[in-house]
């Protein structure tokens, strides 16, 4: 989960923002607003979108933090533009220019002809400026002391490569792509293809896991309904907890095997599925939480909440 806000100050709150975030701003600050707005006791976002980017980040207050993992490692839905002919060391518009290149129609089509080659499992190898470690110290600060250090390729997915708009010295992209995914690294790849060097001018992260094409607010229109309709304004802006979990089936237990479950004792329920998580939830079609099926068959606890929420 991404940086979260904790303590025991402000008042309970539960389910998940699909905040729009602004270009120029961190995926913390905006979640430090966001939280200050609903006066939340704890929020937290799920991965973060460069400055630069904006577009959805789910914000999960109180008990979504337990299903916020789920957020994580879904697939993620991207509208990036990337300007041919310079590279820069950052990978986009806020770095500056280390590397030019051919930029015309003929890059142009030679990137458009090389986008099926980039379907499936590719490998990328990290940029330097990323949060991820080395030896304990994050890319991104080595990269600004203009160090830069050897990084393993990573295996990522990218389940589809779109063509939006072409201009004469860029293009537009729909990426759905696997966690992990660089869409800076995959703009300079592309280009590297097509013999020539690019950087991300706009990123815009349309959709998370089951959120694709969902309602998204932003800043602005938070602060409005805030001041126009208060706490309970905000409240009614946020999605259930088991939203995030479409992808998983569904279980319903009785009144004793929800009393074992809430123990931490595996259970057996009729007609489950073979293996994998599930959704939980009681009789009265209150979400329980999320368990695992063991290879005896039997469900076992993972991630309960300490309230049930409504389905």
């Amino acid at each position: 989960m991404g940086r979260r806000g904790g303590g025991n100050k402000g008042r309970p709150v539960n389910g998940i923002l699909l905040l729009d975030k602004p270009a120029g701003l961190s995926s913390n600050a905006a979640l430090q607003q966001v939280k200050r707005l609903y006066r939340a006791r704890k929020a937290g976002h799920t991965g973060n979108l460069d400055p630069l980017a904006t577009g959805m980040l789910p914000i999960c207050f109180g008990q979504a933090t337990k299903v916020s993992a789920f957020l994580l490692d879904a697939a993620k839905y991207y509208r990036v533009t990337m300007k041919l002919g310079e590279q820069t060391t950052t990978g986009d518009a806020e770095g500056e220019v280390s590397a030019t290149g051919p930029a015309d129609a003929a890059v142009v089509d030679r990137v458009v002809g090389v986008l099926d080659k980039f379907h499936g499992e590719i490998e990328q190898i990290p940029p330097m400026y990323s949060a991820l470690k080395h030896k304990g110290e994050r890319l991104y600060k080595l990269a600004r002391e203009g160090r830069e250090v050897e990084r393993p390729a990573r295996r990522v997915t990218i389940h589809s490569l779109q063509l939006i708009e072409r201009g004469a010295d860029y293009l537009s992209l729909d990426v759905h792509c696997s966690k992990g995914t660089y869409v800076r690294t995959l703009v300079e790849d592309l280009a590297a293809a097509a013999e020539s060097c690019a950087h991300v001018s706009a990123l815009r992260r349309l959709g998370v896991g089951p959120y694709m094409d969902a309602p998204m607010w932003t800043l602005d229109a938070l602060e409005t309904i805030a001041v126009d309709e208060g706490e309970s304004g905000l409240d009614r802006l946020c999605l259930s907890l088991d939203s995030a979990l479409s992808e998983w089936p569904e279980v319903e237990v009785t009144g004793d095997s929800a009393y074992y479950l809430r123990r931490g004792n595996p259970v057996l329920v009729p007609r489950s599925p073979a293996q994998g998580w599930v959704r939980l939830y009681e009789s009265a079609g209150r979400f329980m939480g999320m368990g695992e099926i063991l290879d005896d068959g039997r469900v076992a606890p993972r991630r309960l909440m300490s309230t049930a929420g409504e389905r």
